[in-house]
């Protein structure tokens, strides 16, 4: 028996329908997650290398058993809420969060798809967990709290730079700013006059800078927060340009040509969240993940730059040093 026109265009449209729903369903068996930053994948394509790296450990190659797909703000944080939305929207599996902002706009998004975050502030006091042991409801990650290190960071600071009597602290009022108290007790234990600058914005960086001569500080410590992260380059190249001592808390601003730096390693911070991302697509759930904290410090001590300014570095430093950056 010969389909008539309308039969056969029944037959095909459901034809192409089936094809479609098979399609989507062998789309989907692949479990995909949303990779949520702050920043600009250029100067941070390393986390995303790292992230890739914790999916890895856990069975979950990019391409053969999971898709990624990624947002980046390229450091403009009003757009992160738009970024979560479009994540749910493509209903993802699980969003990586990199930044506490990036967190809370997930947070906001969605309360049922499972998020990782990565933040420096505490996130039971940001209200994204109940408790580091046991986080509840749909997000866990790893918290840098722990390491908030500015104290320690003026002590080697001091150090460093002997003859420093003014040490200049960079802060971000947009932030918060937890880290003074402990900072300025420190100061006074090492005889330094501590003159807090506060910049949230680039012109505001540029200014901060130029009060640092007028308040004749011999040296910089900066502050914690996603801002001054994102504008690594811009502060490595004002500390050169006004051969200023600084010291950050992140490898990178080191390797980037930043006098020293001491704290946690990024890349293990975003390679834990893929690795929190993995366990999460086998079945394990947010709220059962507790919360981790980085147990390994870096110091990290570029000569090159120590030289450009004129100092020496103490041996005992340089013993403790995770890393040494040398000339070419």
């Amino acid at each position: 028996m010969r389909l008539s026109a309308v039969g056969l265009m029944l037959a095909l449209a459901i034809g192409f329908l089936v094809a479609s729903l098979v399609a989507e369903t062998q789309q989907r068996a692949m479990p995909v997650i949303g990779f949520l930053h702050f920043a600009s994948p250029g100067p941070f394509a390393y986390q995303s290398a790292a992230f890739r790296q914790g999916l890895s450990e856990v069975g979950y190659i990019e391409g053969q058993n999971v898709a990624i797909e990624y947002r980046w703000a390229e450091g403009r944080l009003d757009r992160l809420p738009a970024l979560a939305a479009d994540l749910v929207g493509h209903r993802v599996d699980v969003i990586a969060a990199i930044g506490p902002p990036a967190a809370r706009a997930a947070k906001n998004a969605t309360s049922t798809i499972p998020i990782v975050f990565s933040i420096g502030t505490d996130p039971v006091a940001e209200g994204l967990i109940a408790s580091l042991a046991h986080p509840g409801g749909n997000l866990t990650g790893i918290s840098l709290t722990a390491s908030d290190l500015t104290a320690k960071r003026l002590e080697l600071l001091a150090e460093l730079v002997p003859r420093a009597r003014v040490i200049a602290l960079l802060v971000n009022p947009n932030e918060g700013t937890p880290s003074i108290g402990d900072a300025q007790q420190a100061a006074h234990v090492k005889k330094v006059q501590l003159p807090i600058l506060q910049a949230s914005t680039p012109s505001e960086i540029d200014a901060a800078f130029a009060t640092l001569v007028q308040r004749h500080a011999d040296a910089l410590v900066i502050g914690d927060n996603v801002f001054f992260t994102n504008q690594r380059e811009q502060l490595v190249a004002l500390a050169v340009r006004y051969a200023v001592p600084a010291i950050d808390r992140w490898r990178e601003f080191a390797a980037a040509g930043g006098l020293i730096s001491y704290g946690p390693s990024l890349a293990w911070v975003v390679r834990q969240v893929g690795v929190y991302a993995g366990k999460i697509l086998k079945g394990e759930k947010p709220a059962n993940l507790p919360v981790q904290q980085p147990t390994k410090l870096e110091l990290v001590i570029n000569l090159k730059t120590a030289k450009a300014l004129g100092l020496t570095i103490p041996p005992t430093l340089l013993m403790l040093a995770d890393e040494v950056i040398r000339e070419d």
